[in-house]
């Protein structure tokens, strides 16, 4: 892709008019290309001719995880001969979805990560140290390393876990940049204090971070990210991304949300019912794709809900973005009369040192309401400790789960399977 001589820093009005006309270009593909959105647009009767302006898309049906399930192979736009990379999610919420990238959609990748990167503050004369891994059809490794490449930086390519080649490539390498889950930021910190690594004066100047909050809603610093301030004064740097977007929006030095790149995408903050929310209330992410290819989505719904900040930022850009996330819609949970998004449940467990690893459970009890258990694992198993962790949460939530503490081969069961990408940190076992 082309660079469009930063858009995000022209005027509101500028970047509308610019989306507009984009997103008349993708109905049109969609028309021509998608087999799905032939069928939506044939069923509701509605001709695309007259969809305008992005508040027009309200005329359309959103598209949903499931459609993208049930229907994974009717979103293709493009021969089999034309898909250069298959990529799937990561099935936090169930099943993995396959996605197919043209050669096209692998250069907007990079193009997408070359941007964040930017926003972000990293140059071209940086060394990016990738603690994630590039394989197991994984996109955001893959976007990484790309995106690097176009900006001309340095990278080499790690992989997550193994604290003791991270320290070994940090010092034969010294590179300036690592990418990284916060939880193992710690983890290469507890390395280097226990083995005497002076992590302190390494060549590592900053963090971007992804998987885990950095930021509350306030936009102050979560118990994890302080606790690897406080050990560590790297810059860090917050990401949200997904691979039905196919696009991030990272953080600026001003850490007030990450920033939409809008000849990328197109964004909406929706409510339960799909109604536009106003701007000073939180709603579902829901975005539409510009520029791709293979798997091009058309209001679809991530199911993470987030505010919007569409004021001016101190970094100078006029791109809309996203703060940080509250939750996800399907992972909202009613216990004893309180509202909770996982996350905020992790906020809490963050402020003990002696909770090694942790995963947490919702069930649907005998009377049709939710359960959560928090299984914990510590080497401090005594009643004083059990209690000071449920104290600490009503204090917190007004509630207090059920703890249950687990051994290292439970947790790594359950929290690890073999079969899944990522930690399964939130299992739901909700009917």
């Amino acid at each position: 892709m082309k660079n469009l001589k930063e858009i995000d820093r022209k005027s509101g009005s500028e970047i509308k008019a610019f989306q507009d006309k984009e997103l008349q270009k993708m109905l049109s593909y969609l028309q021509k290309y998608s087999k799905f959105y032939q069928g939506v647009f044939s069923r509701i009767e509605v001709d695309i001719n007259k969809i305008k302006t992005v508040e027009d898309l309200q005329q359309i049906p959103v598209t949903t995880k499931e459609d993208l399930f049930l229907n994974n192979d009717d979103f293709i736009c493009v021969s089999k001969e034309k898909i250069a990379d298959f990529i799937t999610t990561s099935g936090t919420l169930g099943d993995p979805v396959t996605f197919a990238m043209t050669d096209k959609d692998l250069d907007r990748l990079a193009y997408n990560e070359c941007l964040s990167f930017g926003v972000s503050g990293v140059k071209s004369s940086d060394t990016i140290q990738l603690m994630t891994t590039l394989d197991r059809r994984f996109m955001a490794g893959l976007a990484y390393f790309l995106g690097a490449r176009r900006l001309g930086a340095g990278i080499v390519r790690v992989g997550n876990g193994i604290p003791e080649l991270q320290w070994d490539t940090i010092s034969r390498i010294k590179p300036d940049v690592i990418i990284a889950v916060p939880s193992f930021i710690l983890k290469v910190i507890e390395y280097a204090e226990n083995h005497g690594i002076d992590y302190k004066n390494s060549s590592v100047k900053k963090a971007i971070c992804i998987g885990e909050p950095l930021r509350n809603q306030d936009f102050s610093y979560t118990t994890l990210a302080q606790k690897i301030k406080t050990k560590w004064d790297i810059e860090l740097y917050s990401t949200y991304a997904s691979t039905e977007m196919s696009t991030a929006f990272n953080e600026c030095e001003a850490g007030k949300g990450g920033h939409q790149h809008p000849e990328l995408i197109i964004v909406e903050f929706l409510d339960a019912n799909n109604q536009a929310v106003k701007e000073d209330q939180p709603g579902e992410i829901t975005v539409t794709t510009l520029g791709v290819e293979g798997m091009p989505l058309l209001r679809f719904k991530t199911g993470d809900i987030a505010y919007r900040y569409i004021e001016k930022c101190s970094c100078g850009r006029n791109s809309m973005r996203i703060g940080p996330v509250i939750g996800r819609r399907k992972q909202m949970i009613k216990y004893k009369g309180t509202t909770l998004y996982p996350a905020a449940l992790y906020n809490v467990l963050a402020d003990f040192d002696d909770i090694q690893d942790y995963f947490i459970e919702v069930s649907t009890n005998s009377i049709g309401t939710d359960e959560v258990v928090v299984n914990i694992l510590t080497t401090n198993a005594t009643k004083e400790f059990i209690k000071s962790i449920k104290d600490h949460f009503r204090a917190k939530l007004r509630v207090a789960p059920k703890i249950v503490i687990i051994d290292r081969k439970v947790l790594n069961a359950k929290k690890y399977p073999e079969n899944k990408r990522k930690p399964q940190l939130f299992i739901d076992l909700r009917k």
